[in-house]
């Protein structure tokens, strides 16, 4: 019997609820821990960001406007197809990361585990952070959030999948649509959890997956109009670190001039092992306040 030849596969885009190469025609080499190929990915523009922001964009009311309880849900799924597809994601976090067989399961673990934790904060989140205010006066004053909008998300550079993970399920819990940019030299989890992304439950256009230079691709999300809000997570990863500190302040700069809100650069990459806290969700909801006057 013959020899089989290797079949090389090029991860596209995630845009839309859908494949597409970049617009560039530009992939770039990705290598594993050790040096090795592995495959290509596309390496994306700021023609494939402002794609990509309009198809958030296009997806936020319809996301925005499901109830909290359908949003776990659907979280909740993406948890389950993540967990059947495990044995793909340990050796993608093996590749990336460098990490023994073990290590690497303990990852894609916790990173079920993250998600499902999300999940079950979808419907109670309003109540912990909302509630019935005290006014002086015959009134009913309600506080209660809702999402900023399109999200712009720089994924951590070292933590490839559970970061990721960490960073966009708050995001998307809240009823925001999401622009990530995944780890530019570990993208391979970020690619596979787009392919669980678009055989789940998540609506096309929800979660966008742009592979590619942060550095490249954050100036035009900052500066983008209709992007609501940025974390600047991923910013903290890129070396050298003086271009990331940079690379930070130009991006913040930049949101400002359109009132964005900003998640900014930690002084050092987060460990995504511990258990979150409610900032991760309240960072992207706005707090609208109604007043109802009483016996109407």
């Amino acid at each position: 019997m013959a020899a089989r030849i290797d079949v090389r596969k090029t991860y596209k885009l995630y845009v839309g609820g859908a494949f597409p190469r970049s617009e560039s025609g530009y992939s770039y080499p990705v290598e594993d821990a050790k040096g090795t190929f592995v495959a290509n990915a596309a390496l994306a523009s700021r023609k494939d960001a402002r794609d990509a922001v309009v198809a958030a964009r296009k997806a936020f009311g319809g996301w925005s406007g499901r109830t909290a309880y359908n949003r776990a849900q659907v979280l909740y799924r993406v948890a389950e197809v993540l967990e059947d597809r495990r044995p793909q994601f340990v050796v993608a976090v093996q590749q990336s990361e460098g990490l023994s067989a073990s290590r690497a399961g303990a990852v894609v673990d916790a990173a079920v585990d993250r998600l499902v934790w999300y999940a079950g904060w979808a419907d109670k989140l309003t109540q912990v952070v909302g509630g019935a205010n005290p006014v002086a006066g015959p009134f009913f004053n309600l506080s209660t959030p809702e999402p900023t909008g399109v999200v712009a998300v720089l994924a951590p550079q070292e933590s490839s999948l559970l970061g990721l993970v960490s960073v966009l399920a708050p995001v998307v819990v809240t009823g925001n649509s999401a622009v990530v940019v995944s780890s530019f030299r570990r993208p391979l989890p970020a690619v596979n959890l787009a392919e669980v992304l678009a055989t789940s439950d998540v609506p096309g256009g929800v979660v966008n997956l742009l592979t590619g230079d942060a550095a490249t691709i954050g100036p035009w999300l900052a500066a983008h109009m209709d992007v609501n809000a940025i974390d600047l997570g991923g910013v903290r990863g890129l070396e050298p670190a003086e271009a990331g500190d940079a690379l930070a302040t130009d991006l913040e700069v930049a949101a400002a001039d359109n009132l964005k809100r900003v998640r900014r650069a930690p002084a050092a990459e987060p460990d995504f092992t511990a258990t979150p806290g409610l900032d991760t969700m309240t960072d992207f909801v706005e707090i609208k306040t109604v007043w109802h006057p009483m016996g109407v």
